[in-house]
């Protein structure tokens, strides 16, 4: 693996993300022979169908048991299994520049972004990285070589965060630029229109796209704890409100609460993962967890 990971990852965190895989519950489409499944036919061990016998197939597939009992031939099929193509969306929007802890939401995006593509390439799987706030601002092609991973990594260490947040229209223009089925990971605070952001997800799953969101909030953004009154500033317009946190917070809660579980209920409508990522919990704690569930769910 390219020195550069360790700018993102510690020692010990390599060491948990070295036992992890990042399974696709959908039909994907690769390049190389792999673990996953393939929308193709091919000659792979596990039994898919059979088709009529057509002159020129290798007879070395027909079907005898079928032809004994039906008197006509039959060629087994099977599928074709695949390396995964894996495209990590990251956003980098001016309001993943907040943190009320040592890390912000963007630094800690950047880390997950990291550390799964470290596990999709340790798979020798495919993975590719889109960086969009306002507009697309950055694409890169999926691969697997430790050159193309380094790339990708030396892509995400420039990364700053900036701009206003136009959430759907990037995703929509994604969704448009991955041509053949892919799993699809985006990180993001998803501090958009929930609708807008719907209407975008239901794009990837028009097109047979494995998606997981993962939510990146900080955790004064999920409780408001602060203990008195003081001005808050909108870190993409600048605007700034003066508000005491001991008269909203219960409220504040209930709205937070209900714009995540709004995400949450689109993709499990989508048949697509929702995860909340809190920046207080440790980083490899929530990619071991969420990916050994992945697995044991299948």
């Amino acid at each position: 693996m390219p020195a550069r990971i360790h700018r993102f990852l510690t020692a010990d965190e390599l060491v948990q993300l070295n036992r992890l895989s990042l399974p696709s519950r959908r039909v994907v489409e690769g390049t190389l022979a792999g673990r996953h499944r393939s929308p193709f036919r091919g000659a792979s061990s596990e039994f898919a169908d059979h088709r009529a016998y057509i002159p020129g197939d290798d007879p070395k597939r027909l079907d005898w048991k079928v032809l004994g009992r039906t008197d006509r031939f039959y060629i087994r099929r099977y599928e074709d299994e695949t390396n995964l193509r894996v495209y990590l969306a990251l956003d980098r929007s001016a309001s993943m520049d907040y943190g009320s802890r040592k890390i912000t939401k963007f630094q800690y995006a950047v880390r997950l972004t990291a550390a799964l593509g470290y596990v999709v390439v340790r798979a020798r799987d495919s993975v590719g990285l889109y960086v969009f706030s306002d507009q697309l601002h950055d694409a890169l092609g999926a691969g697997n070589s430790r050159l193309h991973f380094n790339n990708l990594l030396e892509r995400l260490d420039r990364l700053r965060p900036g701009g206003a947040t136009r959430t759907a229209e990037a995703l929509h223009r994604i969704a448009e630029d991955i041509q053949r089925r892919a799993l699809v990971v985006l990180i993001s605070d998803l501090l958009d229109d929930p609708d807008e952001i719907a209407r975008a997800l239901a794009h990837f799953h028009r097109q047979h796209h494995d998606v997981i969101v993962l939510q990146v909030l900080d955790p004064a953004e999920i409780e408001l704890p602060f203990p008195r009154g003081a001005e808050f500033e909108d870190l993409e317009s600048g605007e700034v409100i003066a508000a005491d946190p001991r008269g909203i917070r219960d409220e504040y809660r209930r709205l937070i609460e209900e714009f995540v579980d709004r995400h949450r209920q689109t993709c499990a409508q989508l048949g697509m993962d929702h995860r909340l990522v809190n920046t207080a919990q440790p980083l490899d704690r929530f990619v071991c967890a969420y990916l050994n569930e992945r697995k044991r769910l299948g």
